[in-house]
């Protein structure tokens, strides 16, 4: 979100941390018989073999659950903002506008796939537990600080920026480690994985609506904190990386962007974060302030998108695998766009929850699938990882600007037309772009895998 991301065991070199050595793994210079063509067969076979991912098996989805918490407490917590935002505009950060809170969650969502851009080269170079152990006291010192928080700028630093950094630090892993372990059911194992920022995303809303009208903002907060120390825990016990990278790639590759389908991919990820993230961030404040839940139910619309986007993460990548990810996301963004424009017209709890629930699934897709995509439109696997992060990067921006601006437009006007518009529109470019690569990559057949 999210990004060195998804790689393959082609390039990857070993079987654990330390086979970075040049040594062959079968046989030794003081052994005649390795000179022999049928003991060099032989060594090749057994090498491949060593190399080759299980595709299965306890130890893989062992990682698979690892990788889930990761998620869990990185997009998990950006998918719960919402209830953050709706608190905050009616507690202790009421004087500040829509617009000002919601960059707090902007920043979060912007550093957690900045940093993972940035930190891919670190996880490349074998530091894979320090990365884990980094962002997961991050996570918890950020919001155990932002127990402590009074004022806006200390939210910021607190809750935006540490919690952020740490997000970063933990997504890379996430994204990164499936690959070694899997080769048919990469996407699969991926949609599992995904789900939990899915399950973070109604977990988290609801601990803290149902704890701090008992126990305040400050032990509500520290009891998220402790969730995560718990989830995160079982992530640092349980995952090791298996191979490390042959060579370190580069930060950049800017003739990428000359790929048309690589371009025109990148742009549809920027505008579709742009819009999707405003019904994630607004619809409590929407279904409390236009009147059309109680306060009690208000609360519960986050949980219930995301809820729906734990279908949205697994379910289109079971099918990703043989239909090809761009065939299963324009649909999927297609589909947000509508909805989007359709919640301008919603005035009821029934049809508000509908809307809840076929948003989530949707917009579930934008999580899980993209990496698997970026996949498919690299040349070489070589390269993955250089692309992912660029893409990423640039989504970032739109993550970064979408929300705030959303509620800038609602403060301005004080009517929720204008927010739902923009997100509406951004989708629909989104939708235009994502064709257009789709086009360039595999052409108009829709028949065609892409």
């Amino acid at each position: 979100m999210i990004e060195k991301g998804i790689d393959d065991s082609a390039d990857y070199s070993g079987e654990g941390e330390s086979e970075r050595s040049s040594a062959s793994p079968v046989g030794t210079l003081d052994s005649p018989a390795t000179n022999s063509p049928e003991a060099e067969s032989n060594e090749k076979s057994l090498a491949a073999e060593a190399q080759a991912p299980p595709n299965g098996g306890l130890k893989a989805w062992s990682q698979v659950l690892g990788s889930f918490f990761l998620f869990f407490n990185s997009w998990g917590l950006v998918n719960a903002f919402g209830v953050f935002q709706t608190y905050y505009e009616i507690g202790f950060l009421s004087s500040q506008s829509p617009s000002n809170i919601s960059w707090i969650g902007s920043i979060q969502a912007f550093l957690l796939m900045i940093v993972g851009a940035v930190t891919g080269p670190l996880y490349d170079a074998g530091y894979f537990y320090y990365l884990i152990s980094t962002g997961s006291f991050l996570v918890v010192f950020g919001l155990m600080i932002t127990s402590l928080c009074r004022e806006y700028w200390q939210v910021m630093l607190a809750q935006a920026v540490c919690v952020g950094l740490g997000c970063g630090c933990i997504f890379v892993p996430s994204v990164a480690i499936l690959p070694q372990y899997f080769t048919t059911k990469k996407a699969f194992a991926m949609g599992i994985a995904a789900s939990g920022s899915s399950l973070g995303g109604i977990i988290y809303p609801i601990v803290f609506y149902k704890l701090q009208p008992h126990i305040g903002f400050a032990w509500a907060t520290r009891v998220i904190a402790f969730v995560a120390l718990a989830t995160l825990s079982f992530s640092l016990s349980l995952m090791r990386i298996r191979v490390l990278p042959k060579q370190r790639r580069a930060f950049l590759e800017l003739a990428a962007f000359k790929e048309p389908a690589y371009a025109f991919f990148t742009a549809g990820f920027f505008f579709a974060f742009i819009g999707l993230y405003t019904p994630i961030y607004y619809i409590q404040s929407y279904a409390i302030m236009k009147h059309i839940t109680t306060t009690s139910l208000g609360f519960y619309m986050l949980p219930i998108l995301n809820a729906a986007s734990v279908f949205g993460r697994v379910v289109p990548n079971f099918y990703a695998d043989r239909l090809g990810p761009l065939n299963l996301l324009i649909p999927c963004c297609l589909a947000s766009c509508i909805l989007i424009f359709g919640w301008t017209g919603i005035e009821s709890t029934a049809g508000l929850i509908v809307f809840a629930l076929l948003f989530g699934f949707f917009s579930g897709t934008f999580v899980s699938l993209p990496p698997t995509a970026i996949v498919s439109l690299s040349p070489h696997l070589g390269v993955v990882g250089t692309r992912m992060g660029m893409a990423f990067t640039v989504a970032s921006l739109g993550l970064l600007v979408g929300t705030p601006v959303s509620g800038a437009i609602l403060n301005s006007t004080g009517k929720w037309i204008g927010p739902q518009t923009l997100a509406g529109a951004t989708t629909g470019v989104a939708v235009l772009f994502l064709v257009l690569a789709r086009i360039c990559k595999a052409g108009t057949k829709i028949s065609v895998r892409a």
